[in-house]
């Protein structure tokens, strides 16, 4: 006691910034140890990242097909991590009152779903760095500006951290869990990242071209394969998206 009636140290919150940075911290060592997470995040992009690459399954088209698949692959990452993760971790906190017990904690609500978002960003770093080191062991020759690939990424995380946040608090645990795996997959298969889109039927391309996978894995081919300068386009479809699933998931989330 450093005089009468006061203590040292003082007790009281710790500052807005530390409460983030410890529960992104908190949040990004369960998504690292939760072997699901690892195997939806890591295992699968790399190993279809390594099978497309080296076995003639799908026509690709001219050129490299390292060269096409791995921008596909980087936006499967960001897909698997921000959307499909998230949505399915995120609904069982909610299910079993982590969420309500956090939101009624010294952080607020903002800074919990801040500190989501930067665990998030902490997981894409780690993955599209594996994902390069194993694209360029395969013969990857990326071109085009840092700049604009690190915008696409940052939009494509935006646009399906919202989508995940959305469909987590709005639907049970076990309907996000089925609807977030069966949409990562049906993205897969027709959202541009192994299978190109030309090869589907014209009508469907057209539908296909505006699934925000499909912009963000078009978008990365466009720079990284052809070395594009800014794919307005893409750049624009993620824009839309990610203002709707964040305005959406903000209005509609449920804590409880």
């Amino acid at each position: 006691m450093s005089a009468t009636g006061t203590y040292a140290p003082a007790p009281g919150g710790a500052p807005l910034s530390r409460m983030v940075r410890a529960q992104a911290a908190l949040e990004t060592r369960t998504q690292l140890r939760n072997g699901e997470q690892l195997l939806l995040t890591v295992v699968i992009p790399t190993l279809l990242l390594v099978l497309f690459s080296a076995v003639d399954i799908v026509d690709t088209g001219a050129g490299s097909r390292v060269d096409f698949l791995a921008p596909g692959i980087l936006a499967l990452a960001v897909l698997s991590t921000a959307f499909t993760g998230q949505a399915i971790s995120t609904g069982f906190e909610r299910r079993y009152g982590v969420l309500k017990r956090l939101g009624s904690s010294p952080l607020p609500r903002w800074g919990l779903m801040t500190a989501k978002t930067c665990s998030v960003l902490v997981i894409e770093v780690l993955q599209v760095a594996l994902l390069t080191v194993v694209a360029l062991a395969l013969g990857w020759s990326p071109h085009g500006n840092p700049a604009t690939v690190a915008l696409l990424l940052l939009l494509g995380t935006a646009t399906f951290s919202g989508l995940g946040l959305l469909m987590a608090g709005t639907l049970k645990a076990e309907a996000t869990l089925a609807a977030a795996n069966l949409v990562f997959i049906l993205l897969l298969v027709g959202g541009g990242v192994i299978v190109p889109l030309d090869k589907f039927p014209g009508a469907a391309q057209s539908v296909l071209h505006l699934l925000p996978i499909s912009a963000l894995s078009d978008g990365l081919r466009d720079v990284l394969q052809h070395g594009a300068g800014f794919p307005w386009g893409d750049l624009g479809i993620l824009a839309v998206w990610s203002v709707l699933g964040l305005t959406a998931a903000a209005r509609f989330f449920k804590w409880e």
